[in-house]
């Protein structure tokens, strides 16, 4: 498999979970602040100049979140993804939509990209406010679906959900945006696994240490 994905991005989830399977895949970084996603021979792979991207060995080509995590949570059973029962599954994937579309899609572009946004330049300050408080109101949705559970994760093990969990929490730690306890403690026990810390390692983060 061939893996396109810029560190500390939203790939960094199915960096996490390739890296949980022990998948042999090669990586290939994008500067996309440089304009590699705009480049003609990436954007004939996936032409909405986005990572991630992953392309099966059979030459298929995905290139959203919740579809890398489908297919693997399916194609590999000895480590398994996605809870088993189909309420429980249907769940998972609300989870990994709702950090994608709405904490992503929404929240952080307004802070990360802020002029995408603004029509005027006083209007920077609101946007940013505005994603903020999208952010926020997303982790109170995160926390009250943690804290369903008795251990740390989504649901009674790891999976794809966590991945997707954990890069918005990266995110939010790294720019100082507060936590609820509960995604605290979800995003303290996601750092202390080998894989992710593995691929924090490799993707050029220092290794932060459990509060």
């Amino acid at each position: 498999m061939r893996f396109y994905m810029t560190p500390g991005s939203c790939s960094t989830g199915i960096h996490i979970l390739l890296e949980e399977q022990e998948r042999v895949f090669e990586a290939y970084v994008l500067n996309l602040p440089a304009g590699d996603g705009r480049k003609p021979a990436y954007l004939a792979l996936n032409p909405k100049g986005t990572v991630p991207t992953l392309v099966l060995d059979d030459g298929t080509v995905l290139t959203e979140f919740a579809a890398m995590a489908w297919w693997l949570a399916h194609s590999q059973h000895k480590r398994p993804l996605l809870p088993e029962a189909p309420q429980d599954m249907a769940r998972a994937l609300d989870i990994v939509s709702d950090v994608v579309g709405n904490i992503h899609g929404q929240g952080f572009t307004r802070i990360f990209t802020t002029d995408r946004y603004c029509l005027r330049d006083e209007d920077r300050d609101a946007v940013r406010e505005q994603g903020r408080q999208l952010v926020l109101q997303g982790f109170a949705r995160l926390a009250t679906a943690l804290e369903r559970t008795d251990g740390p994760w989504c649901f009674d093990r790891f999976g794809a959900a966590d991945a997707a969990v954990f890069y918005v929490e990266f995110w939010a730690d790294r720019i100082g945006l507060p936590l609820p306890a509960a995604c605290r403690r979800h995003f303290d026990a996601m750092c202390e696994r080998p894989a992710v810390r593995r691929v924090l390692a490799e993707e050029g983060y220092r290794i932060r240490a459990s509060a």
